[in-house]
């Protein structure tokens, strides 16, 4: 497969998850995160999909395409080691989705980096609330969850928090 197909698929199986998503979480109160703004194409999805949801954005810089650019309040700007931290307060309340974008080409790099946020992740959620993900994440209470059809297993990673 070519990387251009590669990348086609993902983007495929991305936005079929954040659908996927956006349903199952409809009936739990509460913000969206993502963490990895970059250019903001998934930012802009959701709130296409969800116009009444906060949604704070987290990222170690503003990359984002001028037309999907957060406003300030909803921007967490720094390593989500250091910001997630102290989120829940920023952001008002436990989450009812997140969405955690945070691969790069280095592969080891990116699991490890899922494995030491995804407890930080775990204490910014409503219970029910849905995590979905690039890169696999392990929390007891989580469940994970069928990925929509057309997504192949390992491309993208969907959980339920107990």
């Amino acid at each position: 497969m070519s990387r251009l197909d590669s990348f086609i698929r993902r983007l495929e199986a991305q936005r079929r998850c954040l659908d996927r998503a956006a349903e199952l979480m409809a009936g739990i109160e509460g913000p969206v995160i993502e963490l990895g703004l970059g250019n903001g194409r998934t930012f802009d999805h959701l709130r296409t999909l969800m116009p009444a949801r906060a949604i704070f954005a987290f990222d170690r810089q503003m990359s984002a395409h001028p037309s999907c650019i957060p406003k300030d309040r909803f921007f967490i700007r720094g390593n989500f080691e250091d910001t997630l931290p102290g989120a829940l307060e920023h952001i008002g309340g436990a989450a009812a989705l997140c969405h955690a974008d945070i691969g790069s080409g280095d592969k080891s790099g990116s699991v490890a980096l899922a494995r030491a946020v995804a407890p930080m992740i775990d204490r910014l959620m409503a219970g029910g609330g849905i995590v979905l993900g690039d890169q696999p994440m392990t929390i007891e209470r989580w469940v994970s969850l069928s990925l929509p059809d057309g997504v192949d297993a390992g491309r993208y990673f969907l959980y339920r928090v107990g």
